[in-house]
């Protein structure tokens, strides 16, 4: 970090480059996140386990036990912990990443780094948690005897997808966030909206046919159902829905980088 003295555009290639030789920083800033928020916390990193585990076990009471929903051959437990796991991490990200640059004001007005990293080590953070609690997921793969496929092979890029999904949320809404203040409490919102547009707790089955194209235009929607079909099923994921959630995250990526970049100037000012 050096001594701010104010922002000119560089473009978003250069931004990219010095994005990349602040890769240190980055990965400094990450530590910095998981310490502070796991900080003077009985239970620790347990908690990355704790709060998908709460919501699956809910789920499983009200939609196995008094709402039946039909998952096929897939316990209820383990098909409802396969969503919310991914859901979470996209969730965490998001309500961190949106007050990163308001809670480090401090950082933004006085010395100059690519801003960027504020938001992204918040989702490394929620990276970190994500990747613990994949650990009870492996339990309930072996509690309930579903085996590994080669299918799985598909993870790394369904990961890539959500991922590049996230950071161009959440470079808009933290970006936006430096002037409309409101954005804090818009966006716990617009994710409790999008949870329901999401299949978490139901199978994408039941959508109907025809409304199925717009749909999965929430790319949400395919992720989820891409991790139940190579983790659960062994089968390879739609194609064709993949594609499109793949094209969305990508278009949100860039604009949200482009949004970003754009508003980056006026943050030192406004905050």
């Amino acid at each position: 970090m050096r001594e701010f003295s104010g922002s000119t555009p560089i473009g978003l290639a250069g931004s990219l480059g010095e994005l990349v030789r602040s890769r240190d920083l980055l990965w400094s800033w990450v530590g910095r996140e998981i310490k502070i928020r796991y900080k003077q916390s009985i239970l620790g990193a347990a908690w990355a386990v704790l709060q998908p585990l709460a919501l699956m076990l809910m789920f499983t009471l009200v939609f196995s036990l008094l709402i039946n929903i039909d998952t096929g051959d897939i316990p209820y437990p383990l098909f409802s912990y396969t969503a919310v796991l991914p859901w979470t991490f996209v969730s965490t990200s998001i309500t961190f990443a949106t007050s990163s640059l308001l809670t480090n004001m401090n950082l933004v007005t006085k010395t100059y780094f690519p801003r960027e990293v504020l938001p992204l080590g918040s989702i490394g953070a929620a990276l970190l948690d994500f990747l613990v609690a994949s650990t009870v997921f492996a339990g309930l793969m072996i509690v309930y005897r579903v085996p590994l496929t080669t299918e799985s092979l598909w993870l790394p890029l369904l990961l890539s997808i959500q991922v590049a999904l996230i950071v161009g949320v959440a470079l808009i809404t933290s970006s936006l966030a430096v002037t409309y203040r409101d954005i804090r409490f818009v966006v716990p919102l617009g994710l409790q909206l999008w949870f329901y547009a999401t299949p978490v707790i139901y199978p994408l089955s039941l959508i109907p046919d025809g409304l199925r194209p717009f749909y999965v235009l929430n790319p949400m929607a395919a992720l989820i159902d891409s991790y139940r079909a190579v983790l659960l099923h062994g089968q390879a994921p739609r194609l064709e829905d993949l594609a499109v959630a793949a094209s969305v995250a990508l278009v949100v990526l860039v604009a949200g980088y482009w949004v970003f970049k754009r508003l980056e100037p006026t943050f030192a000012d406004v905050i």
